[in-house]
């Protein structure tokens, strides 16, 4: 039995972003993990492989993106985002460019912590939202702890991983002006 935090969300997408997560948590990478659903069934899913290919670009919801290969407009705009964690910009950049209509995040707060994206006053959530998606944010604890541990498990990684050069406080973003 795993001594992992277990999600509390009864949603097959989201558990099938946390199962990615986890992988990548066994394997010594960031826990963050994504699906793309589209009508219904799951096309690309992926983990933070950051540390494991050396390659800063592969976020969990990039590493999805990729898994699901090259698709059609009309396709992404079908589809749904599920995320363990808001995703930062480089991935909501991502979103955006693709034009799906909705993201489903597990822990809002953990990866990216940010409060003022892109100096909206706003949520990385709530910016989503002011720019026409549709969000739901399910703030289960499990992505976070999952988060938490490694991060106090690796320190030095996820410092890496959120461009910490020691001005953030904690081991999540509490702050970004």
């Amino acid at each position: 039995m795993s001594d992992l935090p277990q999600l509390s969300v009864d949603d097959p997408f989201m558990q099938a972003a946390y199962d990615q997560s986890v992988k990548s948590y066994h394997e010594g990478g960031i826990p963050i993990g994504a699906v793309i659903v589209h009508r219904g069934e799951i096309i690309g899913r992926g983990h933070n492989s950051r540390v494991q290919r050396g390659n800063p670009l592969l976020h969990g919801e990039m590493a999805a993106y990729e898994n699901a290969g090259r698709l059609s407009p009309a396709v992404y705009r079908e589809c749904t985002l599920y995320t363990t964690h808001a995703p930062c910009s480089m991935c909501t950049g991502t979103t955006l460019l693709y034009k799906l209509p909705k993201v489903v995040i597990g822990d809002s707060v953990g990866a990216s912590g940010i409060t003022n994206y892109l100096g909206s006053g706003k949520s990385i959530a709530g910016f989503l939202r002011s720019v026409g998606l549709e969000v739901v944010v399910y703030d289960d604890p499990a992505p976070k702890l999952l988060l938490d541990r490694f991060a106090a498990e690796k320190p030095d990684v996820w410092a890496e991983d959120i461009g910490d050069d020691g001005d953030l406080v904690g081991p999540h973003i509490s702050r970004i002006t």
